[in-house]
């Protein structure tokens, strides 16, 4: 049967094991949220009863209408219409932690402890606040629930364990990490020169990819090494701790100094890539695909990212066939998140 107000119960520390097998069913209904059904436990929205994934019962809501959006939410805490449009539009849960741009919204804590009623799920709420530094650690501050900000994230079948409050995780790169899963071929050679906790590298190598992973930022090469093994990639991952130059030079003692490494596709995946355009273009073998990313004005897309592509090429004797330039998600105020695919030659 399919019904709109089925749920699946679940003890609340499963949810996002049970969500996982609900969604590979593809009868997680997405259009509702999770909701507290009784002490410990949680009621998933599905759309049909699962077959595969084991949960404690499926039952069918009834009553009372829930209160469905934020702005149901924040009214029934008695905020005024104008209030509610300052609230958020949007916002992300990864794992068991809601994360959200809070602008100019009033009383955050509320506004916190309406999201937490929304997903039941989750237990921390936290406003995203930027990102800055080398390593670009994001600067987040808790204002609602338990403020534990260490979480696993599931995302198309792949695992994320991570920590919000130290490594940066973008919710709008998603359908990017899931296209580079798609893309790979079984046993493709392939070099992610900022792996930060694995976003790439790890649907890559469930794809069958054998990857060379460098991400130099200490705390997310630990979450990436766990990573690895969460995903059970170990044997086609390899991990290095590093600056990806390095790694392209052969100047890691791992590597061969008579030559350096070949990859039949390099990804390229931080907004400032052009840097390192060098090395990649090192480390690429003829026939094989740079992906370069770049935070670039939206009035010089896609000029600005393919010119330099392309001086890069011609500064080392290569030339460039550029596939595609597409937008992942808006950067900031007239600036957008590109990705330049390149078959280099």
């Amino acid at each position: 049967m399919t019904d709109s107000s089925l749920a699946a119960v679940v003890d609340k520390p499963q949810t996002q094991t049970v969500l996982a097998g609900l969604q590979d069913e593809g009868i997680h209904d997405d259009t509702r949220h999770i909701e507290e059904y009784d002490d410990g436990r949680v009621a998933i929205p599905v759309t049909a009863p699962p077959q595969q994934t084991a949960v404690r019962e499926v039952i069918q809501l009834v009553g009372e209408p829930r209160l469905r959006t934020l702005a149901d939410h924040l009214r029934q805490r008695g905020w005024t219409d104008d209030e509610i449009k300052r609230a958020p539009s949007s916002w992300a849960v990864i794992g068991s932690v809601v994360l959200v741009d809070v602008g100019n919204s009033p009383r955050p804590g509320e506004m916190g402890d309406a999201l937490l009623a929304m997903h039941a799920h989750a237990d921390t709420v936290l406003a995203r606040e930027g990102i800055a530094g080398e390593h670009r650690e994001p600067a987040v501050e808790v204002i609602a629930g338990v403020g534990d900000t260490r979480t696993v994230h599931r995302e198309h079948g792949t695992v994320y364990a991570l920590d919000l409050a130290e490594v940066m995780f973008s919710p709008g790169n998603q359908a990017e990490r899931a296209r580079m899963g798609e893309i790979v071929d079984d046993g493709e050679r392939v070099l992610d020169m900022f792996a930060g906790i694995g976003y790439f590298t790890l649907p890559m190598a469930r794809n069958g990819a054998r990857v060379t992973a460098v991400e130099r930022n200490p705390v997310a090469f630990e979450y990436l090494v766990e990573n690895v093994l969460r995903n059970e990639v170990q044997t086609r991952v390899e991990t290095y701790r590093a600056d990806c130059r390095n790694v392209v030079s052969g100047g890691l003692e791992a590597a061969d100094d008579s030559s350096p490494f070949a990859f039949d596709r390099v990804v390229m995946g931080y907004y400032e890539a052009h840097e390192y355009l060098e090395s990649a273009l090192a480390a690429v073998t003829s026939g094989g695909t740079i992906h370069m990313h770049e935070a670039t004005p939206e009035g010089r897309v896609p000029e600005r990212p393919v010119s330099r592509l392309e001086e890069a090429a011609t500064a080392r004797g290569r030339t460039v066939d550029v596939e595609a330039t597409r937008t992942v998600k808006g950067y900031s105020e007239g600036v957008v998140h590109v990705v330049v695919d390149a078959v280099v030659l």
